[in-house]
Formats: structure tokens, sequence, C-alpha cells
């Protein structure tokens, strides 16, 4: 059972939920500083307002996609040295094998910036970012942030934040995070797992209970409650990733004598604390869960919401599939190409093509110890099913290799791989065309498996739990539930052994050498000039938008465009490219239509809007030098999913000037558009303009010290037709960004007085 309240609540000595209806004698703002998060936050607040958080972390990570562009923004803006833990890991771009050297130039280059500035360098196949970050630097009482979505670090009482690479640019120049104080929401564990659940099957009940209808948007999740003392660390970790995937803020946890000894097991007991509620304690919203009623379960195409109880599906096959084909052909909105799930209906059950257990949320010890266990003996079978299994370290590896569970696995048919996220987002193990992939990673979003409906290919993924993943594949792919098995398994204790990182992994903290080469290859290249602001903008609308949410993977794929992460401009060439492919080749002609203007030649398109301008009562003087001309997209709901910083930066080189929305799905996406220099606008009510058409927004600059509720602007058409934009909040360091035009150009202004 997961149960939502519809108001806040007192949580009294860790135990007692009281609605707030029901709590007269209490008092609430005494009881929001009894909060695990209060605590950590305000510790780590630099700003002196509780209300208005200024936050610098304790340490920082990112991968191989993220790490170049950030280094190379932390350069333009003055780099001297890392000021805290920077750890670079490389999970991603782990292959090496598209794009000639790109990706190991990009290695290279994170190794020699490690030398340099002093940072710790992971190499390929070493570990995952998350998992890494878990093995070494999370500890109770800090704080993280990173530059992927999944930085969660919350069942290791860590508050950790994926953020866009701005945001880490920041910490490096020792600037701050800045937010209003979150609202923080109590997910109240009760009860154990019943035999055969797992971690991802919980996450997916709860994503299913929370994202549609934003429960927990932008908020930050705190597991309470005595369910919490039923699950290892090891497992909780398992569904602190997942919550990501309800567009919360970050997560935390509170700590017991199991987390006390993850932590001692991996060297670093010293970092234990233990986190709980004060004993009366305020939270926004409570999410009540009995673990022992959560069932195996699947989230089927296209979003890890979609999520059903397996024995739900198998009991209606017929109406829940035909309801995801009929929503999933929405999505693409390509008549000729269509998800026929029940294609894969046989013997009255669903069957899979492929399986996969691997990454931050599934390459977990107890997960695959347990996948082994229920593989052991027994066969994945030779027809197309396969199994693929990655472990999320060295260390992981290394324990499973001595405990034999890969030989078990490797016994059974499966294939064991080393570290890597590819599955996760489309640069590993894509499936056939028409094919079904269960999974236990993170997303199974639209072409995140690698597929290109753009060329006629679509495959999907639903994503399972290990255990449930494990059992599908001892029977060739159906689809079963591990929870019906009626087994009961003891996962042995996990044996850190660190060699593996002793022996690998560059420790450079402290170490910064300024005499150290930074290698570039071919590939890498610098961040464009940018222009600042002007006093009035010109927007040419190149992308129009309706789908309820747009992710950030349709803003900018992931996959075979990984290797271009690397050159800002070589990676806009697939903006959009899978969601609106006539979007960059618009762009590029209103950047060529503005370098032309200010060359002294405007285009007559350009020079006719700019006339219909002084039409407008109050715009009859305007002088053209005082308008930039610059793109726009219109979404309704952009930016779910992943951190990438790209996905405002690619439209930004391609000459964007903002982005107008209905709302912002996360608060990354709309701090990545502010970092670089765009304006996040947002409207009130329904779109009154086309694809195509021109907006006018005068006075912006001006407009930026008001409210900003509601900024005047007119859509150039065949008549000039008034609307209404707005920005929500802005810190005035953010004001000043956008102001200049992007981060670097604000860092370069701070560092020139």
């Amino acid at each position: 059972m997961v149960k939502l309240y519809d108001s806040g609540v007192f949580l009294l000595n860790g135990k007692t939920l009281i609605p707030e209806a029901e709590a007269v004698a209490l008092d609430k703002e005494a009881a929001k500083k009894g909060t695990i998060s209060y605590g950590i936050l305000q510790a780590h607040n630099q700003s002196g307002d509780p209300k208005n958080l200024k936050i610098k972390y304790d340490a920082i990570t990112s991968h191989d996609l993220t790490y170049v562009g950030i280094i190379q923004t932390a350069r333009a803006s003055g780099l001297d040295k890392f000021p805290l833990p920077y750890i670079l890991t490389c999970c991603h771009n782990s292959l090496c094998a598209v794009g000639g050297t790109i990706n190991e130039d990009d290695h290279l280059f994170g190794l020699t910036a490690c030398k340099k500035y002093g940072g710790i360098f992971v190499p390929p196949h070493i570990g995952v970012i998350h998992q890494y970050m878990r093995e070494m630097h999370a500890g109770c009482g800090k704080m993280i942030l990173g530059s992927d979505s999944h930085t969660r670090y919350g069942a290791l009482g860590t508050m950790a934040v994926g953020e866009g690479g701005g945001e880490l640019v920041k910490q490096i120049l020792e600037q701050t995070w800045d937010t209003a104080y979150p609202e923080v929401v109590a997910v109240y564990l009760d009860g154990k797992p019943r035999p055969g659940v797992g971690p991802q099957d919980i996450a997916i009940a709860i994503i299913t209970a929370v994202f549609k209808n934003g429960y927990v948007k932008n908020k930050v999740m705190e597991f309470v409650g005595p369910g919490v003392s039923s699950m290892s660390t090891d497992y909780r970790n398992g569904i602190d990733v997942m919550t990501t995937e309800t567009t919360c803020l970050s997560s935390i946890w509170r700590t017991d004598e199991d987390t006390r000894a993850f932590l001692t097991d991996h060297g670093r007991g010293e970092e234990y604390k233990e986190l709980n509620p004060a004993d009366t304690a305020w939270y926004d919203g409570c999410i009540y869960i009995d673990l022992s009623t959560i069932h195996s379960m699947i989230a089927l195409p296209f979003h890890p919401s979609n999520g059903f109880e397996i024995r739900e599906l198998n009991a209606n096959l017929d109406d829940i599939l035909h309801g995801v084909e009929k929503d999933v052909q929405k999505l693409i909105k390509k008549p000729n190409l269509h998800l026929n799930l029940w294609e894969k209906v046989r013997d009255g059950a669903l069957w899979a093509d492929q399986g996969t257990i691997g990454g931050c949320a599934g390459g977990n010890y107890s997960n695959i110890m347990e996948a082994a266990y229920l593989l052991k003996g027994k066969s994945t079978g030779t027809d197309a099913f396969s199994l693929g299994v990655y472990p999320s370290s060295q260390a992981v590896m290394l324990d499973l290799m001595r405990k034999g569970a890969l030989t078990d696995l490797i016994a059974a048919g499966a294939t064991v791989r080393t570290a890597f996220c590819g599955p996760c987002f489309g640069a590993g193990d894509t499936p056939a065309h028409g094919q079904l992939a269960i999974r236990h990673t993170t997303r199974n979003f639209p072409n995140r498996e690698g597929s290109k409906p753009g060329n006629g290919q679509i495959a999907s993924v639903a994503l399972m739990d290990a255990r449930s993943v494990a059992a599908s594949a001892a029977n060739g792919g159906r689809i079963t539930a591990a929870d019906e098995l009626g087994y009961e398994f003891d996962c042995p204790a996990f044996s850190f052994d660190p060699t593996a990182y002793e022996h690998r992994v560059y420790q450079g903290f402290g170490k910064a050498d300024e005499a150290e080469p930074l290698v570039c290859g071919p590939n890498i290249k610098d961040w464009p000039e940018l222009p600042a602001l002007n006093e009035n903008m010109l927007l040419r609308v190149c992308a129009y938008i309706t789908d309820p949410v747009t992710t950030t993977d349709e803003l900018i794929p992931s996959g075979e465009t990984g290797s271009f992460r690397s050159n800002p401009m070589g990676l806009a060439e697939f903006t959009l490219s899978r969601r609106v492919p006539e979007y960059v080749g618009k762009a590029k002609a209103v950047m060529a239509n503005e370098k032309a203007r200010k060359a002294g030649a405007c285009p007559a398109e350009v020079q006719a809007r700019l006339d219909q301008i002084r039409t407008i009562p109050g715009f009859e003087g305007l002088k053209d030098e005082t308008v930039d001309l610059s793109s726009t997209i219109y979404a309704v709901k952009p930016g779910d999913g992943s951190a990438r910083e790209q996905a405002a930066s690619c439209q930004r080189v391609l000459l964007g000037g903002a982005n107008i929305t209905a709302e912002y799905a996360t608060k990354r996406y709309r701090s990545n558009l502010i970092n670089w220099g765009m304006v996040p606008f947002v409207l009130a009510s329904e779109p009154d303009f086309a694809d195509d058409d021109y907006i006018f927004v005068p006075n912006i600059r001006a407009a930026l010290d008001g409210d900003m509720t509601k900024i005047p602007a007119y859509v150039l058409g065949e008549t000039v037709k008034p609307l209404t934009l707005a920005i929500a909040p802005l810190t005035d360091e953010e004001k000043e960004i956008i102001r200049c035009g992007s981060l670097i150009n604000y860092n370069r202004k701070q560092k020139n007085g």
C-alpha cells in the first residue's frame, strides 16, 4: 500500500504520524527545524538566511559525458585549482568505440586536468559514478553535487543533488548553489519487503504514485519509519537512486547500525552519524508505504512511472498492453512506426527478448547476488533472449567473483561485463528493431535503449527488479514475478576490498600542479563567444512542442551523441533531432540572419519584423541596435530526466535566447537555461502563437528588475497580438548571469571587476 497524505504531517518520536488538522497544539514552525533535511541544509548554508539557501558542497562529481565541458567552462571563468574534492569517473563513454579517438581523448583530458587542478580520476571500467561515490565519498551529514541526475546518496546520510554543469562550475569557483528552502516530504516506511521483492519494485511503486501528480516535485524526500531498518543499506541505495524519477530535488534517509556497518566495511566508519528526525518534526507531505504489500513490479514503456504489478499485468494483458501501445503512438507521432507489444504475447504471457542488470540502480552487490541465486543451475536458453550483467564497480565485481556468483551467472548463460552505464542511456545493449528489453536500470524513456525512430527503428524497455529479471531469464524471457516463486534468500555480507581502487584510481586532491600540461584532443573545443542580453528581444519560434512532458533525452539525445559532448557546435547538430528534426536548420537560419544584420545586411524578413515593431504604440522610435534576434522553443513541460546541461547549452550555442513553457519539469533544467544566459519564460495561459512566429519582448533587461509576473510581449504575424509572459523568481546572481549572456561571461566580469 502506498498512501499519499493530502496535508502536512507531524512525526512524533520517529514513529507516530499526525495530520496537520489533528495537531492543534503543535508548533509547525518549530517542528520544521526537526527534520534531518533542515539540519544538513543549514549546516551547509552560507547565506545566514534559513529560507534562502546558498550552499557549499563537500564534494562534486562528474562522468565522462560532462566533465570536459565543466572544466572548459571553469577554465574560461578563471579556474586555478579544484578547492574541494572533484571526482571524475569514466563510466558513460567507457567503450571508446564510437568516433575514433574522441572518447579516450576525453579520458586523457580528465586525467591531466586532475593532475593540473588537483582532482580524483577514476578510469574506464573501474566503477560507475554513483557506486564509486557511495563506496568512497558519501557520509552522514554531507552534501554532494553531481553533474548527473541520479546523484543520490541519501541512504548513506548524504543529501546529494544532480544538476547541470554550470552549478558545479560555481562550486569550483567557490560560489554557491542557491535555492529557496525546499519543502520536505516524509516517506514513512513500515513493515518489511516480501521475499523476491527488490528495491526496484519499491521504487517503481513510489514513482507510479507520485510522478504524474507532482507530489514531490523539487522537494526533498526524507525516508523515516521502522521499515528503513528492515532493509540493508545496499538495498536502500537501490531505492534511493530511483528517487530522481519522481522529480524530487534530493533525498535523505535516517541512519542506523546497518549504515554504520556499511561505512565501516568501506573503511570510513568515522563518517557515520546517527541521523533521525527530532522528537517532533513537521513535513509538508507524507508518503506512507507498507513494504509488505509491495509486489514484483514492471514499468512499461516509456516511463518509470508507468508501473504495474506483474501479477496485475499477467491478469490483464490485453487491456494494459493495448493501452500502452495507444499512449506510445501519441508520443512517437509517426503513423508508419508502431510499438506492438501484443506481438510479444504468447501462451498467455508477455515475453522479452533481452535482459540487463546493471548501473547505479541494478548493479549493486545484493541485487546481483540474488539474481545469481535464482539462476544457479538454470539456463537463460539458446534462443533470442540474452542476459547481460554489469556489476557497478570493480570492488563489487571482486566480491561477487570470490563468492562464486559470477560463476553461477556465466554458467547459466549470462554474460558479465565491467562497470558501465551504457545500457541506461542507449550506448550499449541496443535491442533489435521491435524487440522488448527488461532491465534493472534507471530509465526506460523513448529511444533511451538506442533505437532511432527517425530512421524507422523502434525498440522498448520495461523496468523490473534484478530478481524478476533473473526469474524471467530462467524462463527464457517469459515475464516472471520473483515474489511468486516462494523462496527465501539470505544475502551473504559484502566484503569490500579497495585494492582495485588503490592500484588504479588517481588521487590528486590537494596536489594540483599548475605546470602539468592539459592534453586536449582534436574534438575538445572551447565554448563559443555568447552575446550579452540586449534591451529588447526578438525571438523566432523554431520548435513548438505540445507533448505533456519533454525529456532532456528529446532535447539532446543520449547514446551516439556522447562522443560530441566535448565539442559544443558538433553536439548542437543533434539538438531535438529525435523530436523536431527541423529545429537545427531553423535555429541556424536565425543565426545567419542575425550575423548578416549585425554586418549591416539585414535580411528582408527580419527588417520587416523590425519595421512592424515600430507600428506598435510606444515603439515608433525603436532603434534596431537595441534589439537582438535569437531563437526560442515552446514546450509544455520540458526538462524531465537527465541533468545534462547540454539540453540548454546546445540551444544557446545555436543562438537560443529563451524557452517559453507552461512549467519546467525540473529545477535543474531551468538552472541550466539560466547558467547559459537564456531567459526561462513561462505562460499563465495557452500560447497564442505558433511555430515560426516572431515574438517581440521589449525592455527585457528592465523587466528582470521588476516582479516579473506580467512581462508584456507581442506576437508578430499578419497582425500584432499582445502576449503576457512571466519569469518565476530569480536570485540577483541569476538575473546578472542572464544579463551577461552566460555564466562564463558573468564570471569573467566578476574577475575583471
